[in-house]
Protein backbone atom coordinates (compact mmCIF):
# COMPACT_ATOMS: atom_id res chain seq x y z
CA UNK A 1 0.00 0.00 0.00
CA UNK A 2 1.19 3.28 -0.53
CA UNK A 3 0.85 5.68 1.98
CA UNK A 4 -0.23 9.23 1.46
CA UNK A 5 1.86 12.23 2.09
CA UNK A 6 0.96 13.31 6.22
CA UNK A 7 -0.90 16.64 6.15
CA UNK A 8 -0.24 19.29 8.72
CA UNK A 9 -2.54 22.02 9.56
CA UNK A 10 -0.99 25.67 11.14
CA UNK A 11 -3.65 27.84 12.61
CA UNK A 12 -3.38 30.97 11.29
CA UNK A 13 -3.77 32.56 14.70
CA UNK A 14 -0.20 31.07 16.17
CA UNK A 15 2.14 31.60 12.49
CA UNK A 16 0.89 34.11 10.17
CA UNK A 17 3.48 32.81 7.62
CA UNK A 18 4.22 28.94 7.27
CA UNK A 19 7.81 28.34 7.40
CA UNK A 20 8.00 24.45 7.24
CA UNK A 21 6.58 22.23 4.55
CA UNK A 22 5.06 19.24 4.80
CA UNK A 23 7.99 16.43 5.25
CA UNK A 24 8.05 13.71 2.41
CA UNK A 25 6.74 10.26 3.31
CA UNK A 26 9.84 7.50 2.85
CA UNK A 27 9.06 5.46 -0.32
CA UNK A 28 7.44 2.38 0.72
CA UNK A 29 9.61 -0.45 0.53
CA UNK A 30 9.54 -3.74 -2.29
CA UNK A 31 11.48 -6.50 -1.24
CA UNK A 32 12.95 -8.34 -4.61
CA UNK A 33 14.00 -12.08 -4.74
CA UNK A 34 15.68 -13.27 -7.84
CA UNK A 35 14.98 -16.92 -8.70
CA UNK A 36 17.31 -18.68 -10.60
CA UNK A 37 18.18 -22.36 -12.38
CA UNK A 38 17.39 -24.60 -15.17
CA UNK A 39 14.21 -26.62 -16.43
CA UNK A 40 13.11 -27.49 -12.47
CA UNK A 41 13.11 -23.24 -11.72
CA UNK A 42 11.00 -23.25 -15.13
CA UNK A 43 8.73 -25.30 -13.99
CA UNK A 44 7.29 -28.56 -15.22
CA UNK A 45 4.07 -29.17 -12.42
CA UNK A 46 0.87 -29.79 -14.07
CA UNK A 47 -1.76 -27.93 -13.16
CA UNK A 48 -4.97 -29.39 -14.41
CA UNK A 49 -3.95 -31.71 -17.38
CA UNK A 50 -5.54 -35.16 -17.37
CA UNK A 51 -5.03 -36.64 -20.74
CA UNK A 52 -4.71 -40.43 -20.07
CA UNK A 53 -1.77 -40.96 -22.68
CA UNK A 54 0.42 -37.93 -21.86
CA UNK A 55 -0.59 -36.86 -17.81
CA UNK A 56 -1.28 -40.18 -16.34
CA UNK A 57 -5.22 -39.69 -16.13
CA UNK A 58 -4.31 -36.05 -14.05
CA UNK A 59 -3.02 -38.24 -11.67
CA UNK A 60 -0.43 -36.16 -9.00
CA UNK A 61 -1.81 -33.03 -10.99
CA UNK A 62 -2.21 -29.64 -9.04
CA UNK A 63 -5.97 -29.86 -9.48
CA UNK A 64 -6.41 -33.18 -7.57
CA UNK A 65 -3.99 -32.41 -4.98
CA UNK A 66 -5.15 -29.26 -4.00
CA UNK A 67 -8.74 -30.77 -4.53
CA UNK A 68 -8.25 -33.63 -2.27
CA UNK A 69 -10.23 -32.73 1.28
CA UNK A 70 -7.08 -34.29 3.31
CA UNK A 71 -4.99 -31.21 1.47
CA UNK A 72 -8.02 -28.61 1.49
CA UNK A 73 -6.32 -26.82 4.86
CA UNK A 74 -2.68 -26.73 4.02
CA UNK A 75 -3.32 -25.62 0.56
CA UNK A 76 -7.16 -24.79 0.06
CA UNK A 77 -5.78 -21.21 -0.39
CA UNK A 78 -4.76 -21.99 -3.72
CA UNK A 79 -8.03 -21.83 -5.11
CA UNK A 80 -9.96 -18.58 -4.52
CA UNK A 81 -14.00 -19.03 -3.51
CA UNK A 82 -14.97 -19.68 -7.09
CA UNK A 83 -12.88 -22.53 -7.48
CA UNK A 84 -10.32 -20.69 -10.16
CA UNK A 85 -6.79 -20.36 -9.08
CA UNK A 86 -6.22 -17.91 -6.48
CA UNK A 87 -4.16 -14.73 -7.44
CA UNK A 88 -1.89 -12.98 -4.52
CA UNK A 89 -2.34 -9.25 -4.82
CA UNK A 90 0.65 -8.57 -2.25
CA UNK A 91 3.15 -11.08 -4.28
CA UNK A 92 4.27 -10.41 -7.75
CA UNK A 93 5.92 -12.47 -10.95
CA UNK A 94 8.49 -11.21 -13.63
CA UNK A 95 9.48 -13.79 -16.21
CA UNK A 96 11.13 -13.94 -19.29
CA UNK A 97 10.72 -17.31 -20.44
CA UNK A 98 13.75 -18.95 -22.83
CA UNK A 99 11.17 -19.06 -25.68
CA UNK A 100 11.04 -14.78 -25.83
CA UNK A 101 7.43 -14.88 -23.92
CA UNK A 102 7.26 -11.86 -20.46
CA UNK A 103 5.03 -13.24 -17.93
CA UNK A 104 4.73 -10.04 -15.62
CA UNK A 105 1.56 -10.35 -12.95
CA UNK A 106 0.25 -10.61 -9.57
CA UNK A 107 1.13 -14.49 -8.00
CA UNK A 108 -0.57 -17.91 -9.51
CA UNK A 109 -0.31 -20.59 -11.54
CA UNK A 110 1.08 -20.11 -15.00
CA UNK A 111 4.79 -18.73 -14.76
CA UNK A 112 6.26 -21.46 -16.06
CA UNK A 113 7.75 -22.03 -19.62
CA UNK A 114 5.20 -23.01 -21.47
CA UNK A 115 2.95 -19.95 -23.07
CA UNK A 116 -0.18 -21.35 -20.66
CA UNK A 117 -1.52 -21.42 -17.36
CA UNK A 118 -1.14 -25.43 -17.03
CA UNK A 119 1.44 -25.68 -15.29
CA UNK A 120 3.89 -23.96 -12.63
CA UNK A 121 7.23 -23.63 -10.89
CA UNK A 122 8.43 -23.60 -7.23
CA UNK A 123 7.90 -19.35 -7.37
CA UNK A 124 3.80 -20.62 -6.23
CA UNK A 125 5.10 -21.83 -3.31
CA UNK A 126 8.04 -19.88 -2.65
CA UNK A 127 5.88 -16.85 -3.06
CA UNK A 128 2.65 -17.82 -0.70
CA UNK A 129 5.25 -18.21 1.49
CA UNK A 130 6.96 -14.64 1.60
CA UNK A 131 3.82 -13.47 1.08
CA UNK A 132 2.66 -14.73 4.39
CA UNK A 133 6.12 -13.81 6.71
CA UNK A 134 6.51 -9.92 5.25
CA UNK A 135 4.23 -7.07 5.78
CA UNK A 136 5.67 -5.42 2.34
CA UNK A 137 4.75 -6.29 -0.99
CA UNK A 138 7.16 -9.08 -2.66
CA UNK A 139 8.55 -9.37 -6.22
CA UNK A 140 9.82 -12.44 -7.78
CA UNK A 141 12.46 -12.13 -10.78
CA UNK A 142 12.30 -15.20 -12.50
CA UNK A 143 15.58 -16.15 -14.77
CA UNK A 144 15.77 -19.87 -15.70
CA UNK A 145 16.91 -22.00 -18.99
CA UNK A 146 16.47 -25.89 -19.78
CA UNK A 147 19.43 -28.15 -19.95
CA UNK A 148 22.29 -25.82 -18.08
CA UNK A 149 24.70 -26.96 -16.09
CA UNK A 150 27.06 -24.74 -13.38
CA UNK A 151 30.06 -25.80 -14.78
CA UNK A 152 29.60 -24.04 -18.46
CA UNK A 153 26.90 -22.38 -18.35
CA UNK A 154 26.43 -20.77 -15.23
CA UNK A 155 30.21 -20.49 -14.96
CA UNK A 156 30.45 -17.88 -11.77
CA UNK A 157 33.18 -15.04 -13.45
CA UNK A 158 36.01 -15.99 -10.92
CA UNK A 159 35.66 -19.64 -11.78
CA UNK A 160 38.67 -21.31 -14.67
CA UNK A 161 37.73 -20.18 -18.08
CA UNK A 162 34.51 -17.77 -19.42
CA UNK A 163 31.85 -16.75 -17.38
CA UNK A 164 29.31 -18.78 -19.12
CA UNK A 165 26.49 -16.50 -20.86
CA UNK A 166 23.63 -17.88 -19.10
CA UNK A 167 25.31 -15.79 -15.91
CA UNK A 168 25.58 -13.11 -17.90
CA UNK A 169 22.09 -13.30 -18.87
CA UNK A 170 20.78 -14.21 -15.46
CA UNK A 171 22.50 -10.39 -13.85
CA UNK A 172 21.12 -8.64 -17.30
CA UNK A 173 17.69 -9.94 -17.32
CA UNK A 174 17.38 -8.96 -13.36
CA UNK A 175 18.51 -5.76 -13.79
CA UNK A 176 16.16 -5.14 -16.97
CA UNK A 177 13.10 -7.09 -14.63
CA UNK A 178 13.82 -4.45 -12.19
CA UNK A 179 14.20 -1.21 -14.87
CA UNK A 180 10.87 -2.53 -15.50
CA UNK A 181 8.73 -2.46 -12.26
CA UNK A 182 6.84 1.10 -13.28
CA UNK A 183 5.64 -0.37 -16.68
CA UNK A 184 4.99 -4.34 -15.56
CA UNK A 185 3.69 -3.42 -12.02
CA UNK A 186 2.30 0.42 -11.76
CA UNK A 187 0.59 0.16 -8.67
CA UNK A 188 4.64 -0.53 -7.22
CA UNK A 189 6.03 2.41 -9.43
CA UNK A 190 6.85 4.39 -6.05
CA UNK A 191 8.11 1.67 -4.09
CA UNK A 192 11.85 1.35 -3.55
CA UNK A 193 12.81 -1.98 -4.53
CA UNK A 194 15.44 -4.23 -2.65
CA UNK A 195 16.95 -7.12 -3.40
CA UNK A 196 16.60 -9.36 -0.23
CA UNK A 197 17.60 -12.94 -1.16
CA UNK A 198 18.74 -15.03 -3.91
CA UNK A 199 17.34 -18.85 -4.82
CA UNK A 200 19.14 -21.42 -6.78
CA UNK A 201 17.52 -24.62 -8.10
CA UNK A 202 19.50 -26.12 -10.56
CA UNK A 203 21.91 -29.21 -10.79
CA UNK A 204 20.92 -31.91 -13.14
CA UNK A 205 23.15 -31.63 -16.12
CA UNK A 206 25.75 -31.20 -13.87
CA UNK A 207 24.71 -34.27 -12.12
CA UNK A 208 25.05 -36.30 -15.43
CA UNK A 209 28.80 -35.94 -15.87
CA UNK A 210 31.43 -36.64 -13.93
CA UNK A 211 33.67 -34.32 -14.14
CA UNK A 212 31.01 -31.50 -13.36
CA UNK A 213 29.52 -33.18 -10.45
CA UNK A 214 33.14 -33.22 -9.01
CA UNK A 215 33.52 -29.68 -9.18
CA UNK A 216 30.31 -28.38 -8.03
CA UNK A 217 31.30 -27.52 -4.51
CA UNK A 218 34.11 -25.16 -5.98
CA UNK A 219 31.66 -23.54 -8.45
CA UNK A 220 28.66 -23.42 -5.95
CA UNK A 221 30.88 -21.23 -3.81
CA UNK A 222 32.24 -19.26 -6.31
CA UNK A 223 28.88 -18.34 -7.64
CA UNK A 224 27.67 -17.30 -4.20
CA UNK A 225 30.51 -15.20 -3.72
CA UNK A 226 30.38 -13.56 -7.57
CA UNK A 227 26.44 -12.77 -7.16
CA UNK A 228 26.84 -11.42 -3.79
CA UNK A 229 29.86 -9.19 -5.25
CA UNK A 230 28.15 -8.25 -8.20
CA UNK A 231 24.71 -7.22 -6.73
CA UNK A 232 26.72 -5.17 -4.25
CA UNK A 233 25.58 -7.56 -0.78
CA UNK A 234 28.26 -9.28 0.62
CA UNK A 235 26.37 -11.03 2.65
CA UNK A 236 22.96 -11.83 0.30
CA UNK A 237 20.87 -14.48 1.74
CA UNK A 238 21.15 -17.43 -0.79
CA UNK A 239 19.24 -20.34 -0.88
CA UNK A 240 20.25 -23.55 -2.75
CA UNK A 241 17.84 -26.21 -3.45
CA UNK A 242 18.85 -29.98 -3.78
CA UNK A 243 18.60 -31.60 -6.57
CA UNK A 244 16.48 -34.47 -4.94
CA UNK A 245 15.31 -35.92 -8.26
CA UNK A 246 18.33 -37.12 -9.16
CA UNK A 247 20.79 -40.57 -7.76
CA UNK A 248 24.03 -38.47 -7.75
CA UNK A 249 25.48 -38.44 -4.21
CA UNK A 250 28.34 -36.59 -5.30
CA UNK A 251 26.25 -33.47 -6.99
CA UNK A 252 23.68 -33.50 -4.00
CA UNK A 253 26.64 -33.68 -1.25
CA UNK A 254 28.62 -31.00 -3.35
CA UNK A 255 25.03 -28.55 -2.89
CA UNK A 256 25.14 -29.09 0.78
CA UNK A 257 28.59 -28.95 1.06
CA UNK A 258 28.90 -25.70 -1.31
CA UNK A 259 26.44 -23.23 1.10
CA UNK A 260 28.66 -24.86 4.52
CA UNK A 261 31.89 -23.33 2.91
CA UNK A 262 33.34 -20.37 5.86
CA UNK A 263 33.93 -18.54 2.48
CA UNK A 264 30.08 -17.90 1.84
CA UNK A 265 28.27 -19.73 5.07
CA UNK A 266 27.27 -16.79 6.43
CA UNK A 267 23.81 -15.95 5.10
CA UNK A 268 23.40 -19.17 2.94
CA UNK A 269 21.31 -22.07 3.38
CA UNK A 270 21.20 -25.44 1.63
CA UNK A 271 17.26 -27.15 1.53
CA UNK A 272 16.91 -30.87 1.18
CA UNK A 273 14.22 -31.71 -1.08
CA UNK A 274 15.03 -35.98 -2.12
CA UNK A 275 12.09 -36.29 0.75
CA UNK A 276 9.60 -34.48 -1.93
CA UNK A 277 10.31 -37.10 -4.66
CA UNK A 278 6.77 -38.64 -5.55
CA UNK A 279 6.47 -42.17 -7.50
CA UNK A 280 6.08 -41.89 -11.04
CA UNK A 281 3.49 -44.16 -11.31
CA UNK A 282 1.34 -41.48 -9.25
CA UNK A 283 2.67 -38.31 -11.23
CA UNK A 284 1.53 -36.77 -14.38
CA UNK A 285 4.61 -37.74 -16.34
CA UNK A 286 5.60 -40.59 -15.54
CA UNK A 287 8.63 -40.99 -17.45
CA UNK A 288 10.29 -37.54 -16.95
CA UNK A 289 12.03 -38.25 -13.74
CA UNK A 290 14.67 -35.37 -14.61
CA UNK A 291 11.32 -33.05 -13.99
CA UNK A 292 10.17 -34.44 -10.72
CA UNK A 293 7.52 -36.27 -12.83
CA UNK A 294 5.71 -33.33 -13.57
CA UNK A 295 4.49 -33.95 -9.85
CA UNK A 296 2.57 -30.71 -8.33
CA UNK A 297 2.85 -31.94 -5.17
CA UNK A 298 6.69 -32.19 -5.80
CA UNK A 299 7.39 -28.64 -7.26
CA UNK A 300 4.92 -27.51 -3.96
CA UNK A 301 6.80 -28.67 -1.69
CA UNK A 302 9.73 -27.64 -2.58
CA UNK A 303 8.99 -24.22 -3.57
CA UNK A 304 7.19 -23.69 0.18
CA UNK A 305 10.45 -25.20 1.15
CA UNK A 306 13.14 -22.51 -0.36
CA UNK A 307 10.37 -19.69 0.52
CA UNK A 308 10.80 -20.71 4.10
CA UNK A 309 14.57 -21.24 4.24
CA UNK A 310 14.70 -17.59 2.48
CA UNK A 311 12.40 -15.79 4.45
CA UNK A 312 14.29 -17.21 7.15
CA UNK A 313 17.17 -15.73 7.01
CA UNK A 314 15.75 -12.37 6.16
CA UNK A 315 13.83 -12.55 9.27
CA UNK A 316 17.56 -13.33 11.02
CA UNK A 317 19.88 -10.43 8.75
CA UNK A 318 17.05 -8.20 9.71
CA UNK A 319 17.15 -9.02 13.86
CA UNK A 320 21.04 -9.04 13.68
CA UNK A 321 20.91 -5.52 12.45
CA UNK A 322 21.98 -3.32 15.69
CA UNK A 323 19.35 -0.76 16.07
CA UNK A 324 20.05 3.30 16.35
CA UNK A 325 20.06 5.04 19.40
CA UNK A 326 17.18 7.40 19.89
Amino acid sequence: MIRPLAAFFVPAALFAVATTTPAQAPAPVLRVFLLAGQSNMEGQGAVDLDDARDYNGGRGNLAQFVDAPANAKEWGHLRAKDGTWATRDDVFVSYLTEHGTKKAGPLSVGFAVYDDRRHFGPELGIGHVLGARFSEPVLLVKTAWGGKSLMQDFRPPSATGDTGPFYTRMISEYRAAIAAIGTDFPALARHTPRLDGFVWFQGWNDGCDDKAAAEYERNLVLLIRDLRAELGDPALPFVVGETGNIDNQVLRDAQKNGCAHPDVATGARFVPTRQFLRKAEDSPNTTHGHHWFGNAESYLRIGDALGRAAADLVEARQAAKPTKPR
